[in-house]
């Protein structure tokens, strides 16, 4: 259904630039943050950790992940277009698996901004559980970001 595969410098100026979601889930823009921004489109800081989804050749999303002491953290985005038509626990679950493949972690972790509760609704339908709530400085301010985790082993 979906597959995984190294990002093409294309592809990332294209999310960059071209995704733009809807109304206040406009704080996932990439040029909502200008460094997150940078860190993307630098092919050496994308290299081995952010990838691209594709479905049938088609990008509809990518995933980072950052693997230390035995867990796995992913950030994920799928195109604007596609979202809020129920394809998110399938494509949660789809990332949750490549990772245990490439990974084998212990657990998975994911930090999502408290606001967006259908994104929490999802996380939480795949198995993820609320561990902890924190700020965090991005986009120019600090919001407020809930961390959860998946055990897996």
């Amino acid at each position: 259904m979906y597959q995984i595969v190294p990002m093409t410098q294309s592809q990332a100026e294209s999310i960059a630039n071209n995704w733009k979601y809807d109304g206040d889930y406009s704080f996932y823009d990439m040029d909502q943050d200008e460094e997150d921004m940078d860190e993307f489109l630098d092919p050496k800081e994308r290299e081995g950790n952010v990838f691209a989804v594709q479905q049938e050749k088609e990008l509809i999303g990518f995933v980072s992940v950052t693997y230390e002491k035995e867990e796995a953290e992913i950030g994920f985005g799928i195109r604007p277009d596609l979202t809020g038509q129920g394809l998110g626990q399938s494509f949660v679950s789809f990332l949750v698996e490549a990772v245990d493949e490439m990974y084998q972690p212990e657990r998975v972790s994911l930090s999502v901004a408290a606001f967006n509760k259908r994104a929490i609704t999802v996380y939480e339908r795949v198995g993820f559980q609320r561990t902890e709530q924190f700020d965090q400085f991005t986009n120019g301010g600090v919001y407020p970001f809930i961390r959860m985790v998946l055990p897996r082993k």
